[in-house]
């Protein structure tokens, strides 16, 4: 098997480097400001201070030896060269001619470009209608909900906000993060830690005046709630993370610890494989983004006929609601390069005393529970870990969501009442 996975490998490195060669020549045709790739720059390292700005050093050592032979063989390729990118999503150039740029797609330019797309849920008092709202004063805080990667605030608005246990005394949000789902997905933005965290400040914290809140995060989500409430300890009063992606550090960096546990080049289980290659072949996946997200209205027609139903699963739907670009660089600088900031982030966490509830399914193959949770339980100690049995990466939030409703607004009213009595 393994020789298997290094000749199928070594074959995708060769298909990865031709297609740079036509994506090169087609970006130079089709676009006036074409953007270069990191095939050349994946032979050397990344120029002094990128990581200092939160690109991952992932982004330049995807190697191989059959990769190293061939960019020697056929020189400067595509566009190797790459400028550092605007990380501003105000002046976007968008969209690519291989991104779909249909209305839906294309909406957030016309809304200004610069805010996240989030669903809100207000609070409504008990045992009355939903038009009678609490008052500010008897209000608890509020909830925001981050979801991991290629998802969107659909993940959390159609899983735990319809829940009568849910529908609590505080307001609920749930954001599309940088990128994804119906937010803005700028081609100037490297979609770094830093960049998906500040769309969030000014979306909605800012906007929304949130004194205080809860944050409840899934996944990649998580990686960039603890960010947030590492910039903020004294306005979170508690952090949930579901199936968080947690690496303990090692002689090797947690950037390319991260992207070779999380996209291990196997090929089986299937979710690994596609991983990998999603994670470690830019012009593959751009090719597949091109198929399967530039055309996903086509696949969502296709999907209705098939099943003979009037809707597509938000799982599926998610899928095709992003770019290349922003999966590309979120894996990369958000789950990869993330990780060099995450126990700097948890320290600060635990200096405040953020109060933290870890939940994670023990059949999780995606983000394994005995190499993520409890390594991160040993770094806060104070966190509390629930391991649910049976559940995976996926199944930890759906088929249990009322359960989870029902942890979340007992956790965050336990947190409430220490707040108060502090």
């Amino acid at each position: 098997m393994a020789a298997l996975a290094a000749a199928v490998f070594a074959a995708l490195d060769v298909v990865d480097v031709l297609l740079c060669l036509v994506y090169g020549v087609l970006d130079g045709f089709l676009e006036e400001s074409p953007l270069g790739c990191y095939c050349q720059r994946s032979r050397g390292k990344a120029p002094a201070g990128e990581e200092d700005d939160g690109v991952s050093d992932t982004l330049y050592v995807r190697r191989s030896a059959c990769r190293d032979a061939l960019l020697r063989l056929l020189g400067p390729v595509g566009g190797g060269t790459r400028r550092k990118e605007d990380a501003s999503p105000t002046k976007a150039r968008s969209p690519r001619w291989s991104d779909c740029g249909c209305g839906k797609c294309g909406k957030w330019r016309s809304n200004g470009g610069d805010r996240l797309h989030f669903v809100l849920q207000e609070p409504t008092a008990p045992n009355k209608g939903a038009e009678e709202t609490r008052s500010e004063s008897d209000r608890g805080d509020d909830a925001i909900f981050i979801h991991g990667f290629t998802s969107s605030s659909s993940f959390w608005a159609q899983t735990v906000f319809p829940e009568p246990a849910a529908a609590n005394h505080r307001r609920l949000v749930a954001v599309d993060l940088l990128g994804f789902g119906d937010s803005p997905k700028p081609v100037n933005c490297a979609y770094t830690l830093r960049d998906h965290v500040e769309a969030i400040e000014r979306s909605l914290i800012d906007p929304l005046h949130l004194g205080s809140f809860h944050l409840v995060s899934h996944s990649m989500g998580c990686t960039i709630a603890i960010a947030l409430a590492a910039k903020h300890p004294a306005r979170v009063k508690s952090v949930t993370l579901v199936a968080p992606p947690y690496f303990l550090p090692c002689e090797e960096r947690a950037s390319q610890v991260a992207l070779r546990r999380l996209a291990e080049k196997k090929l089986w289980p299937p979710l690994l494989f596609g991983s990998a290659v999603m994670s470690w072949y830019e012009h593959i996946g751009r090719t597949i983004c091109f198929v399967v997200c530039k055309n996903h209205r086509f696949w969502e027609w296709l999907i209705k006929i098939v099943t003979r139903t009037s809707g597509v699963d938000i799982v599926v739907r998610d899928l095709t609601r992003h770019t290349h670009h922003s999966a590309w660089h979120t894996m990369h600088n958000v789950i990869c390069g993330g990780a060099r900031a995450q126990d700097r982030n948890l320290e600060a966490l635990a200096a405040a005393g953020v109060p933290v509830r870890v939940v994670h399914g023990d059949g999780d193959q995606v983000v394994p529970v005995e190499c993520s949770s409890r390594h991160l339980k040993s770094k806060l100690p104070h966190a509390e870990l629930r391991v649910v049995g049976g559940r995976d990466h996926r199944t930890v939030v759906f088929g249990r969501e009322e359960e989870l409703a029902q942890e979340l607004r007992a956790f965050w009213s336990g947190c409430e009442k220490v707040g108060c009595a502090g």
